[in-house]
């Protein structure tokens, strides 16, 4: 079974997600602010990481910038998702080490098509 760290600040997405995913076979971890996220994906060994990029105390393009530079942590493939998805958004994401990127509302399809690619390459 996958193994997904979520990190993600709002409760409700997240008991969403966290509900959503595990129905579909994943276990699921969850940190609540980027300082969080990148300790547990040091602990924790996760296959794919779900981050938030509007976190408190260490945001997702920060958090995710550490994870990249951590031998580590550097093979954990990345999805953000960012509820403020702007022109140049996904391109930011990238440039911050995320392998993949999602806008929100989370369209689950679209999410788990996303996260199956991450997981195989």
């Amino acid at each position: 079974m996958p193994h997904i760290l979520l990190v993600e600040d709002n409760e409700m997405n997240r008991d969403m997600l966290c509900r959503r995913l595990e129905r579909r076979g994943f276990q699921i971890t969850i940190a609540v602010d980027g300082s969080e996220g990148i300790e547990k994906a040091r602990t924790e060994k996760p296959d794919l990481i779900l981050m938030d990029m509007s976190l408190p105390v260490i945001d997702g393009w920060e958090a995710t910038r550490q994870l990249k530079a951590d031998e580590a942590t550097r093979s954990i493939p990345v999805i953000a998702l960012t509820a403020h998805a702007m022109s140049g958004d996904e391109e930011k994401a990238r440039a911050a080490g995320c392998d993949d990127f999602d806008s929100k509302p989370v369209d689950l399809v679209r999410l788990l098509g996303k996260i199956e690619s991450n997981l195989k390459a």
